[in-house]
C-alpha cells in the first residue's frame, strides 16, 4: 500500500516503514506526526483519488532527526570585469518514519 501526501507545499510518495526527507518543520525528534493532506492511496491495485484529497485517510510518521543535506556551491562570474563570487548552501531536513497509511 503507498500513498502520495502533501508535506508543506510538496508532494512524497510514502509506503509503510519508508524514511523520507522533508523541508525542517519545528517539531521534536521521537514525536509522532499526522498527515491528512493525502491526494492518493493505493491498497493492491483498488486505487481512490481525491478531489482534492481522500475523505478519512490519514498518515502518521514518527521524527527521526534534523539533519542537513549535501553542500551546494553558488559560483557567480562575469566574464572580463574581475567579478567572482562563491556562496555556499546546506538545506536542513527532517528525517521522518512512515508508521501507517490508514484509508
Amino acid at each position: 500500500m503507498y500513498a502520495i501526501v502533501e508535506i508543506g507545499g510538496q508532494q512524497f510518495k510514502v509506503e509503510n516503514k519508508a524514511t523520507v526527507f522533508i523541508n525542517k518543520m519545528d517539531v521534536k525528534e521521537g514525536s509522532k506526526i499526522d498527515f491528512d493532506k493525502v491526494l492518493l492511496t493505493d491498497k493492491e491495485g483498488d486505487v481512490k483519488v481525491g478531489q482534492p484529497t481522500v475523505e478519512g485517510a490519514k498518515v502518521s510518521a514518527k521524527v527521526i532527526a534534523h539533519v542537513k543535506g549535501d553542500k551546494v556551491k553558488v559560483f557567480k562570474k562575469k566574464r572580463r570585469k574581475g567579478y567572482k563570487k562563491l556562496n555556499g548552501h546546506r538545506q536542513e531536513y527532517t528525517q521522518i518514519e512512515i508508521q501507517s497509511i490508514t484509508a
